[in-house]
């Protein structure tokens, strides 16, 4: 497991901090999810996608249905990724954001992500 990187964008005082990972198996995934919920004691969502080869898994993680797993997953489908994970850890802010608006940062949080400088 190897960390690519990471990044951070806040709206209406939620937090989403986006981790992008080259993997090779998912028991590196499941240590991955624990370390960062070890790590992020207090954030309420960990929602995350992944693909190895055939593989391909996504999480909503409490948030309502496909606003969190389903874009992250299309992140990584429309960049060819493979042996790619991206978990996306929340701190809810206290402001509501709607599904349009969850759908919207998760996915620009995993697209500005996998953005390597």
């Amino acid at each position: 497991m190897k960390l690519l990187n990471e990044y951070t964008l806040e709206i209406k005082k939620s937090k989403f901090i986006g981790y992008y990972y080259q993997v090779e198996s998912i028991e590196e995934i499941e240590t991955i999810l624990e370390n960062l919920k070890k790590e992020h004691k207090k954030a309420k969502h960990f929602p995350y996608a992944y693909k190895i080869n055939g593989q391909i898994k996504k999480s909503d993680d409490k948030e309502p249905s496909g606003t969190a797993g389903m874009p992250i997953l299309n992140i990584i489908d429309r960049n060819n990724l493979n042996y790619t994970l991206i978990v996306i850890v929340r701190y809810f802010g206290g402001i509501k954001l709607g599904a349009g608006g969850l759908l919207r940062a998760y996915s620009n949080t995993a697209k500005e992500c996998i953005k390597i400088n």
